[in-house]
């Protein structure tokens, strides 16, 4: 089996009309990822609804609509290879949706082309971009010029709208001239995967080009060994096997490990036996592996779905209460101290109860607007406190953001989704 490429999640931003899609579509295009008939149907599509050129854009679209009603999308869709990287491209439409997904972690993006439209150049909508890209932690941000087409491949418009960018990045705490910025146009597929004759002047990267010229993510594997346990099996032969995905660190055959909180809210120590994958015995594992497991000295009862298994040596802690920023997505009234939500951390799902509002603060900027609100409505973010009504595992933003994150659920919305950044151990 050859080894797959590492994968890179890659994330555009931008104004409505920048023409994000039309980049990505292009992109799916001529990397081959989408076919020549089915661009001929969406072209067809697309002047039948009088909108010629948009057909780039249905590519992204469709797979919008189809994740809205929740239907598997054919993975060769979204995902592009490069010589380095498998890509997996999310289209980040409001920001709204992208700080919900950023958050509940279905896009942890490593790196993001902010999209400026050439004609249209810095809206107000830009800086708060960049804000939620820098909140959210993304390290690698690339500037994409698009719709030269419309200013006729004009070099000094090119430069007028990036130095404007310029500006802001410097105000996120960003050196524009470590950025990298590229010129081109969705539209006519200028600069996207190959480079453009229109733009003789320009000599930086094409899209594609730039996602091998992307640093690696920041590896997983350094931070201590959490695997949250998806389900227990029994197996004859082998006995109790918790199967989850390692989210962090590095298992090995032989390793001490603690399950945290256990059955009794106390963890309960063992040491990892076997390490299945596909039916493959394994040494080890690491960060973004799938297994099943076999572990010393741990039994059915001792263990269930939300518990985690970690490094012995550095467990994870049983919190007591914790300080968390969220975001209100889509509550039915208003959020208020005392509501007590299922909040569904890694595989943990434990109700947990508002006990402070300390602040409401602005998303885009991270300043207070207002101490100790009364309540909270859809869009506002907020720093609260937060008391779990149960044993929960969980770590803060710094020390591990991938075990930080969560949502918060109600009679089966997501109402709310945050990240831990403050923790007061249990005793």
């Amino acid at each position: 089996m050859a080894k797959e490429k590492p994968n890179m999640n890659v994330v555009f931003v931008g104004h409505v009309d920048a023409g994000k899609s039309t980049i990505v579509g292009q992109l799916m295009f001529q990397s081959g990822a989408v076919s020549e008939q089915e661009m001929k149907k969406l072209r067809e599509e697309a002047e039948k609804h009088g909108k010629v050129g948009f057909e780039f854009a249905y590519i992204m679209d469709k797979i919008k609509e189809e994740r809205e009603r929740g239907v598997t999308i054919d993975l060769a869709y979204k995902k592009i290879m490069t010589n380095k990287w498998q890509i997996t491209i999310i289209d980040a439409p409001g920001h709204r949706d992208f700080v919900k997904n950023m958050i509940t972690g279905a896009s942890q993006a490593d790196s993001a082309f902010l999209v400026i439209a050439a004609p249209a150049g810095v809206q107000p909508q830009t800086t708060e971009h960049l804000w939620l890209l820098r909140t959210a932690g993304v390290k690698n941000i690339v500037v994409a010029i698009n719709k030269m087409d419309a200013v006729d491949y004009k070099e000094e418009t090119y430069n007028k709208v990036k130095e404007d960018v310029g500006k802001l990045l410097q105000g996120v705490g960003i050196k524009s001239e470590d950025t990298t910025f590229i010129a081109c146009s969705g539209l006519k597929g200028e600069n996207i995967t190959k480079k453009s004759e229109e733009m003789g002047w320009y000599k930086g990267p094409t899209i594609l080009e730039q996602m091998d010229l992307f640093a690696a993510p920041e590896s997983l594997t350094n931070l201590p060994m959490r695997m949250p346990v998806q389900d227990v099996y029994e197996i004859t032969g082998i006995g109790t096997v918790p199967v989850g995905k390692v989210i962090t660190g590095i298992m090995k055959v032989g390793q001490k490990v603690k399950v945290l909180p256990g059955r009794t809210g106390e963890g309960i120590q063992g040491e990892v036996k076997t390490i299945e994958a596909h039916h493959e015995q394994l040494p080890e594992a690491i960060a973004g592996d799938n297994v099943g497991i076999n572990i010393r000295g741990i039994g059915k009862k001792d263990i269930a779905r939300g518990d985690v298994i970690c490094d012995a040596a550095q467990p994870i802690s049983i919190v007591e209460e914790f300080i968390a920023t969220i975001t209100v997505i889509n509550h039915p009234t208003v959020l208020a101290k005392g509501y007590t939500p299922v909040f569904h951390v890694h595989t943990a799902q434990v109700p947990c109860q508002f006990v402070e509002l300390i602040a409401q603060i602005n998303p885009a900027t991270g300043e207070v607007i207002k101490e100790n609100p009364d309540f909270l409505k859809n869009g506002d973010a907020a720093k609260v406190r937060i008391k779990p009504q149960g044993n929960l595992c969980l770590e803060t933003q710094k020390d591990n953001p991938t075990m930080s994150r969560f949502s918060i659920r109600d009679a089966g919305i997501t109402v709310a989704a945050g990240m831990c950044t403050e923790i007061t151990k249990k005793k």
